[in-house]
């Protein structure tokens, strides 16, 4: 098949999506490509390569009260491959926030961490 697809982005309702962008920022080497007003009155921020992002969604304050941010609702993780994965735990240790599972498996290896948002990430490596 020629024509593969790619995920080329998702969309996740967070809390703060300007303080979410500086976070995937920072951990993973992204660049903000879009930020603008969204549905509802909200505001979105896309972060992530030329290729990809992540759309970060914020509603206004009054539909954000009733969002549970809870993990797997419904939602389990985003994965996200890097090439020294040791330098990005390094980074997220930096960011005060907390690594956990780590695994060595094959294809690669890998960890997982929760954003401000709850939102867990999981980052592998496969070099």
């Amino acid at each position: 098949m020629t024509d593969q697809g790619f995920v080329e982005h998702v969309n996740i309702t967070v809390r703060d999506c300007r303080a979410s962008a500086s976070v995937l920022e920072a951990l993973f080497g992204w660049h903000v490509r879009w930020e603008g007003p969204a549905m509802n009155d909200g505001h979105t921020v896309h972060v992530g390569t030329d290729k990809s992002y992540i759309a970060l969604y914020t509603p206004p304050p009054a539909l954000l009260a009733a969002i549970p941010f809870a993990k797997g609702l419904p939602m389990n993780h985003v994965g996200i491959v890097v090439d020294d994965l040791d330098a990005v735990e390094a980074r997220v240790l930096a960011a005060g926030l907390t690594p956990f599972n780590h695994a060595d498996y094959a294809p690669g290896r890998r960890f997982y961490f929760f954003d401000e948002n709850g939102i867990e990430y999981e980052v592998i490596s496969y070099g």
